[in-house]
């Protein structure tokens, strides 16, 4: 009778110590996933880019700087074609959260201009790169791309911030380059134009050569190239690329003039480009 009793006992000890190794197993389970470790590198995600927007590229540049880039623009007589040429062409585009543009072109008995403005919105899809830094490479592969000379000490001088831009795009547009003396007579401007775009047209003039540009946004540089079609006249284009976060704009502006053998003023249309980069930086921090 007495053993008959003790069986029941070792029973439900039996129980008890099955019931507790199968509440051991399932908790040790729920901690088995969790790792600090390997939980932190799996959540790592970098930094997102400061812009998630772009702005309508047509509608960023002022009716004034237009008037300034292409001056045939106020010269069209037909108040219909004139606003068109105002309006500017959005360039095509299949992201409007990632690219976009706009082109204008006016032709006036002087020259042709051209002007471009494109805006591109960088994303990083590795989340171990953040999109500043994404932006930053695609930055540096477009200015290896331009092949920018070795900078010298008559570049560096020559005013690479946005105020020294702003300060020589008054004196360029009142007169001549800044390398010219000034006169008060009009005249004598025309004439010192004449002289600056006859000499060395296959170079920018000293101090006013391809380079890096500081002040403008994190990162910045200028291009600015001469070329010819056979007998027609000389087409200058003046590039000015730069970066802010993870948003990278592009503005081209080229001239062409009607006359063979004048030649497109270099440092009047560097000034020119640089100044509207200078407005679309601020725009974009604004």
């Amino acid at each position: 009778m007495q053993r008959k009793a003790y069986v029941p006992g070792t029973a439900a000890l039996l129980v008890a110590l099955l019931a507790g190794c199968t509440s051991g197993s399932t908790d040790s389970g729920t901690t088995d996933d969790a790792n600090p470790g390997e939980a932190g590198t799996a959540t790592a995600v970098a930094q997102p880019g400061k812009y998630r927007t772009l702005p309508e590229p047509c509608g960023a540049v002022s009716q004034g700087t237009l008037d300034s880039l292409l001056p045939g623009i106020k010269q069209i007589a037909d108040a219909e074609q004139r606003e068109a040429a105002y309006a500017g062409d959005a360039t095509l585009t299949y992201d409007t959260d990632r690219k976009v543009g706009c082109r204008w072109k006016v032709e006036s008995t002087e020259a042709t201009d051209h002007l471009l403005v494109d805006f591109e919105r960088v994303v990083s899809y590795d989340n171990a790169v953040s999109d500043d830094n994404q932006a930053q490479t695609i930055f540096a592969t477009k200015e290896t791309a331009a092949d920018l000379p070795e900078p010298t000490a008559s570049a560096t001088a020559s005013g690479t911030g946005s105020n020294s831009a702003s300060a020589s795009d008054s004196a360029s547009d009142s007169t001549t380059p800044s390398a010219t003396p000034s006169s008060s007579s009009s005249s004598s401007a025309s004439a010192s134009d004449s002289s600056s775009t006859s000499a060395s047209p296959s170079a920018s003039p000293t101090g006013l050569e391809p380079r890096a540009l500081s002040g403008l946004g994190d990162e910045a540089f200028l291009d600015d190239a001469l070329s010819s079609s056979g007998s027609t006249a000389q087409q200058r284009t003046v590039t000015v690329v730069f970066r802010t976060s993870n948003v990278i704009v592009t503005i081209e502006y080229e001239e062409q003039p009607a006359t063979v053998g004048v030649v497109p003023d270099s440092q009047k249309m560097q000034d020119r480009a640089r100044k509207l980069a200078a407005q679309l930086a601020d725009s974009l921090n604004g």
